[in-house]
């Protein structure tokens, strides 16, 4: 029997923000690059995974920044075998708040029910001293 090949290594790429509304921007361009660059069209859909990473990156910008003079944000996208990981972490220690109402006129509070509907799992993990990063995992298709 021939050996096995080694477990691949996760890719990892990470993209520091300031807390403006620009970095909406910012996330959405640097997802597209780096899934482009990764070659990913054929085993992930590339619009969910950009739509994710804005509504994380769009959370962390507007809950974080009231909270500090400077609101440093990071994206990072890691590929693992089966899945993409999604995480943004911030500054702020307040939990994300999961929307109560599922009204179509409210204007704000809808993220993270879009990033529920396009990921296989969501969360946050709470940082060591101050901070918390949101994460969420979409599922890949075919070899990593």
């Amino acid at each position: 029997m021939p050996p096995r090949a080694p477990f691949p290594t996760a890719k990892s790429a990470t993209l520091d923000l300031t807390g403006s509304r620009e970095g909406f921007a910012e996330a959405r361009d640097f997802t597209h690059r780096t899934l482009d660059d990764w070659e990913l069209e054929h085993r992930l859909d590339v619009d969910d995974a950009v739509a994710v990473v804005t509504e994380l990156a769009a959370n962390a910008v507007l809950h974080a920044l009231p909270h500090a003079d400077t609101c440093d944000v990071r994206v990072r996208l890691t590929l693992r075998r089966t899945h993409l990981m999604c995480a943004v972490t911030d500054r702020s220690d307040d939990v994300p708040v999961y929307p109560h109402t599922a009204d179509p006129l409210v204007e704000h509070g809808r993220g993270l029910r879009i990033v529920e509907a396009l990921s296989q799992h969501w969360g946050w993990t709470k940082r060591a001293p101050v901070g918390k990063t949101v994460w969420a995992m979409l599922p890949t298709r075919g070899p990593a």
